[in-house]
């Protein structure tokens, strides 16, 4: 899968910001407008940068350092740095840090799960689910 992957990694790097924006924001119309992003997988960041419909300020969000592993036979997602220019976005990604989150399995979707584990995969070797705590509900 490691072609297949780089080969989805370069679209993604190649894909003009432009493109993308537009199908979100198509997506999301009259809901939010995303007003710039930046997602680098290699790095493990996001920044995202949007205005909720009505709403007068923007609210950015940073996230780092995130990926799947695998426990058992279950994916999960782990996210081990997140913050925002909001204070109530703050609180709620302090709950989600540092935990593994179960990815619900979605009959539709699972044939594409160990090609989304591939590209999101921690390459850390020091990494290990021991370090992760459970999330409450066991999913995401």
């Amino acid at each position: 899968m490691n072609f297949l992957t780089g080969l989805i990694k370069i679209a993604i790097k190649w894909t003009p910001k432009v493109i993308i924006l537009w199908v979100v924001n198509y997506q999301l119309k009259g809901i939010a407008e995303v007003k710039d992003f930046d997602l680098e997988l290699d790095e493990r960041k996001v920044y995202v940068h949007t205005q909720l419909f009505g709403e007068v300020e923007s609210i950015e969000v940073w996230m780092e350092n995130f990926g799947m592993i695998i426990d058992e036979d279950n994916y999960k997602f782990i996210l081990q740095h997140a913050r925002s220019n909001k204070p109530w976005l703050n609180n709620t990604l302090a709950l989600m840090v540092g935990k593994a989150w179960k990815i619900p399995v979605i009959p539709q979707l699972t044939t594409y799960m160990p090609l989304a584990y591939a590209l999101l995969k921690f390459e850390n070797p020091l990494l290990s689910i021991s370090g992760y705590i459970e999330s409450d509900t066991g999913e995401l």
